[in-house]
């Protein structure tokens, strides 16, 4: 059996990434509704408030804007003649009004107040369960921080070995990433504002209709939607959205972060890594693949262009721009349908993440000894001279590719270095320089 959708549905099937949150449900079409209809009824309720309306037009609004009493699909057909959903909304909300209290729906306002609102009030909904999962991520990466403190692995830069490092201090770091992420995206979810402004971002006809106080009736109105009251109102001042715009591009990235690194380090030749339940392969029965960090990845390769779009609608002509307004809607919802998945797919690859530190171990050792070959050039200064440290190390780092021999035992062939403890500079284990402190500092931060 096959279920029957519309040629047009989007059911999905090409996002595997993004239902792994509640963000997926807060930003479809009926999420969207929800929101319209709650401005709208904030909007009555706020007028009623100052005695600017009936409380029982109030009542009345608020009773009939319920989502289940509304045709989504017919008023996304009918919104393509006045160019956004909300003149549709109006017509249908009046209708389920009724004739007495009708005429105080939508009284004053204009659709642009009402879809900016709508659109505060789902990126409100969507943030929260990514910042759920973000901290859930940051608790699993704390406790694999704090767990690997002192297990040392490779330092690579370039795609090379470079000096040890420990898995603690890069847990750590991802971890600074997504507490980073956490606040950008607390600190803009607290700001988002309500919008209100009437035809030209004048309040004019709110005051033909009683009001004495613009600012008293702004903030009423914040209040109801629960949203941050606006200093004026910002139709074509689109801070909100390019502050939405930046917290959830840099959220993808870094998540991307994270999955990059796993990425590589799971790779079957390092295997220092890898995830607690990989994906299958549709041709090789023995893969598991890193499926999470791999739509983890997807997610932040794609975030920053939707960004764009959304950076690019800052150039707002006029009072009320034609296109700019509207070209905002599609990307910010994918934005936060994309970052909601992530965030959902970074908690699971955090909590389920396997260490092997037996592979990282046997992977300091790949380059015969050469990753401590820094720490040995500063021990071995004092002893030969700056100079002549250089040269030795130059010259036995070679010696050691071409004649696949440990660079220890080429030390301990050399005349001038009899009775030089090599044992201790040479340890992988102790050139790990303040990794341990370094770790420590960062888990203080909460």
């Amino acid at each position: 059996m096959t279920a029957a959708f519309p040629p047009h549905a989007d059911t999905g099937l090409l996002a595997p990434g993004r239902e792994l949150s509640g963000a997926a449900s807060e930003t479809g079409d009926p999420a969207y509704l929800r929101a319209l209809l709650d401005a709208e009824a904030a909007l009555t309720r706020a007028q009623a408030a100052l005695g600017l309306a009936p409380a029982a037009a109030a009542a009345a609004v608020t009773g009939a804007a319920v989502p289940d009493g509304f045709d989504v699909r017919g008023l996304a057909a009918r919104a393509a003649q006045g160019g956004n959903p909300v003149i549709p909304l109006v017509a249908d909300l009046t209708g389920a009004v009724g004739e007495e209290y009708g005429p105080y729906v939508h009284r004053g306002a204009t659709s642009q107040d009402i879809m900016d609102t709508a659109t505060m009030l789902v990126a409100v909904r969507a943030l929260e369960p990514v910042l759920a999962d973000l901290g859930r991520t940051e608790r699993a990466l704390a406790g694999l921080a704090a767990e690997h403190r002192d297990t040392v692995m490779p330092g690579r830069t370039l795609t090379q070995h470079a000096v040890p490092t420990t898995f603690g201090l890069k847990a750590a770091g991802w971890r600074s990433l997504v507490l980073d992420a956490r606040d950008r995206v607390t600190r803009v979810r607290e700001s988002l504002p309500a919008q209100l402004g009437g035809a030209a971002g004048t309040l004019a006809a709110f005051g033909a209709y009683g009001a004495g106080d613009a600012e008293a009736l702004t903030r009423a109105y914040a209040r109801e939607t629960g949203l941050a009251a606006p200093v004026t109102p910002w139709h074509t001042l689109r801070t909100p959205i390019a502050d939405l715009a930046g917290c959830l591009a840099f959220t993808a990235g870094a998540l991307g972060k994270l999955a990059v690194d796993v990425l590589t380090l799971s790779r079957t030749e390092i295997g220092e890594v890898s995830e607690g339940t990989g994906g299958g392969s549709s041709a090789m029965p023995h893969k598991a693949n890193p499926v999470g960090a791999t739509l983890l990845v997807a997610a932040a390769r794609r975030a920053p262009q939707l960004a764009a779009t959304l950076y690019g609608s800052l150039v707002a002509e006029d009072e009320r721009p034609a296109g700019a307004w509207h070209a905002e809607w599609e990307p910010l919802r994918d934005l936060l349908r994309l970052v909601g998945g992530a965030a959902g797919h970074a908690a699971g690859l955090a909590e389920g993440l396997r260490v092997h530190p037996a592979a990282m171990r046997r992977n300091l050792d790949a380059t015969r000894g050469l990753i401590v070959a820094e720490r040995l050039s500063a021990a071995l200064s004092p002893v030969l001279g700056r100079a002549r440290a250089k040269e030795l190390l130059t010259e036995l780092a070679r010696r050691a590719h071409t004649e696949d021999r440990p660079l220890r035992e080429l030390l301990a062939r050399q005349q001038e270095l009899r009775g030089v403890d090599l044992d201790d500079m040479s340890d992988p284990a102790r050139c790990t320089g303040f990794a341990g402190i370094l770790t420590d500092r960062a888990l203080e931060r909460r």
